[in-house]
């Protein structure tokens, strides 16, 4: 009796590994990544040939109250952002604007981060939007791994939006994703896209992927500028 019981309790365990869904195992973890008090992550963006793209090196903080603080390095540029709530601040050339009033700013780098930001996924959000749109995850040598639908590829390519529906144009779009997961967390991902955007008449060529890894998972400390704080308010 007690070897059929244990026969049982194997083939129930068998049966439940076999069913497994790599996608949700990723989604798991990017949910309890989001489920954490804080978190830290490093983003880094490489350019095939080493020519100029969207993206540059990002420095995150981010906890569950829905706080994210970013330093972005673009070129010799470093610019911060703080968001919370639904409202943002970027510091700029003249100190810190909130994302309205530098949406009113035509002639700064602040109208377009504005609007890049209003559609910013902190990494286990956009964990669990990229999971979403693969076509196949899976799991080897401790890493899983799929490629993008087209449309997943091509949000991935271009991963902001013009509020008045305006924007580049985008062809030939492919794109794959990498996620590991440790003790259960997501501990970090990387998207490589490919395609043409055309804009204004000109084609640029992307080839383009991004690393982010997380760190300092409930220890993360975020300080927001008290004039940045104000921005929020």
């Amino acid at each position: 009796m007690k070897r059929n019981l244990l026969l049982a309790a194997m083939m129930l365990v068998s049966v439940s590994l076999l069913a497994a869904d790599p996608k949700d195992d990723v989604t798991s973890a990017a949910k309890k990544l989001a489920a954490a008090d804080n978190y830290s992550w490093k983003g880094n963006v490489e350019n095939a040939g080493g020519g100029r793209g969207f993206g540059g090196p990002t420095e995150g903080k981010a906890d569950k109250g829905g706080t994210i603080y970013l330093t972005m390095t673009r070129g010799d540029n470093t610019m911060e952002v703080a968001m919370k709530g639904g409202k943002g601040a970027f510091k700029g050339q003249d100190g810190w604007q909130s994302f309205a009033e530098a949406a009113d700013d035509q002639q700064g780098p602040g109208r377009f981060i504005s609007r890049a930001m209003q559609n910013y996924k902190a990494p286990a959000v956009e964990a669990q939007d990229l999971a979403g749109k693969v076509k196949e995850l899976k799991l080897a040598d401790d890493v899983y791994s799929g490629d993008l639908t087209e449309e997943g590829a091509k949000q991935a390519l271009v991963p902001f939006r013009f509020g008045n529906g305006d924007g580049p144009s985008i062809s030939g779009a492919k794109g794959s994703v990498k996620f590991w997961v440790k003790d259960g967390t997501l501990s970090k991902f990387q998207v490589k896209v490919q395609g043409t955007i055309s804009f204004n008449g000109n084609d640029r060529d992307v080839d383009r992927t991004t690393t982010v890894e997380i760190k300092d998972v409930g220890t993360t400390k975020i300080t927001i500028p008290e004039e940045a704080q104000k921005k929020l308010s």
